[in-house]
């Protein structure tokens, strides 16, 4: 016992040494006795009684309370919760810029649309009342262009106008159309008259076909007869990869009978002319597809722009960005866009044309004016319809070699 050890008052040297000991000792004791944790608190520790140090030391498996390690998992919960609250409010401010971006494009749309559509009511109300029909011909042309403008500007916003909005827009345009045909009708009635007048001394009776006699064919461009194509062949499988011609410009198919086509990638433009019996797949067409004199085709096409003019018995499967437009055509047919091979979705996504709008549904038959639906055209049944075409670069060096210009 170390209390035995105290020696009288008297021997002054002696206890002050002996009291340094037992306060050097005390300290000792409780630097074993008190856990990792409570060292590194600053305050000193407590002398000890020589009945304390013989107590037994705590067991090490109870748990010793760790404030430094709440206060860390306090701090770290609050840390985290603020990074939540910054990362919503960060998302809340991109969706309410995206929001706001497309409500500015379509106010802005129908700001112009508005503008437009005043300025073409206003022509068709103050038309002039004149007999010189050179004047008022070309007065409607004014118009009909102008309509054409506006048509323009609907396709052109399409792919961010609300669907109300898309509606009612091709709406007002139809309603333009038909005044202007009821215009054209009231400033030029006496061309009818007359034709009439001399038609009676004809016995000549005229069928009462939906379809008008279609004209010559229209003269083709020197450019188009020039252009890289297919020409000239019958009953074969033809095929051509575009993604080594960064340079194709337009792109010409002629005079095709019993042939398979199969285009892979993307081309400026498309000419279309005299196919029999063929079936057509093309990637995407960056600028327009214009058709003439086919008969009992397939095509599965994708484009900005559409025309067809002098089909007879075929099936068109579309992507397209305005609405497509036929001339002198009967008993054709439309369906969605069906083409899939490797790495169509960057071509299309290339050519603009990533996503389906369902313009392929609405065709304008421009020698049908009248309010009913034109019967020279139809929707695809689902039942009739051929699915998914999947085509792949089969590498034919003959179907390479016939093409020309390429």
């Amino acid at each position: 016992m170390l209390a035995i050890l105290v020696k009288p008052k008297g021997k002054t040297r002696e206890n002050v040494l002996l009291m340094w000991f037992l306060s050097l000792n005390a300290a000792v004791s409780c630097s074993f006795i008190s856990s990792p944790s409570s060292r590194s608190v600053s305050s000193p520790c407590p002398a000890r009684s020589t009945m304390e140090e013989e107590l037994p030391p705590p067991q090490s498996d109870l748990p010793s309370p760790n404030p430094s390690s709440s206060i860390d998992t306090t701090l770290q919960k609050k840390h985290q919760a603020m990074l939540d609250r910054l990362s919503n409010r960060h998302e809340s401010r991109q969706k309410t810029a995206t929001t706001s971006t497309a409500i500015d494009s379509t106010a802005s749309f129908l700001s112009k649309f508005t503008d437009s559509k005043r300025s073409i009511e206003s022509l068709l109300d103050n038309s002039p009342n004149t007999p010189d029909p050179t004047l008022l011909k070309s007065h409607l042309a004014n118009i009909s262009s102008s309509i054409s403008s506006l048509e323009k500007l609907v396709a052109e916003s399409s792919y961010f106008l609300p669907s109300y909005e898309l509606r009612s827009s091709l709406k007002c345009i139809e309603n333009l159309k038909q005044s202007l045909e009821n215009l054209n009708s009231q400033l030029i009635p006496k061309k009818k008259f007359s034709f009439k007048n001399k038609s009676t001394s004809k016995p000549n009776p005229v069928n009462s076909n939906t379809n008008p006699i279609p004209p010559n064919p229209s003269h083709i461009p020197q450019s188009i007869r020039d252009s890289p194509g297919i020409r000239n062949k019958e009953s074969q499988t033809l095929s051509k990869n575009f993604k080594n011609f960064k340079e194709i410009g337009e792109f010409t198919l002629s005079d095709l009978n019993s042939c398979e086509v199969k285009l892979i990638g993307c081309i400026n433009a498309l000419f279309v002319n005299r196919l029999r019996n063929c079936r057509v797949y093309t990637g995407p067409v960056i600028g327009s597809i214009l058709l003439e004199e086919v008969e009992n085709c397939v095509f599965v096409l994708a484009s900005h722009q559409i025309r067809i003019h002098c089909a007879k018995s075929c099936d068109f499967y579309l992507r397209v960005r305005s609405r497509p437009i036929i001339e002198y055509c009967g008993g054709v047919r439309f369906a969605p866009y069906c083409l899939r091979y490797v790495g169509i979705e960057e071509d299309l996504t290339e050519a603009g044309l990533e996503e389906e709008n369902e313009n392929w549904g609405y065709v304008d038959d421009f020698k049908w004016l009248r309010a009913v639906k034109s019967p020279n055209w139809s929707v695809l049944e689902e039942s009739e319809r051929i699915g998914c075409v999947e085509i792949e670069d089969s590498g034919s060096t003959e179907a390479e070699v016939e093409i020309e210009g390429v």
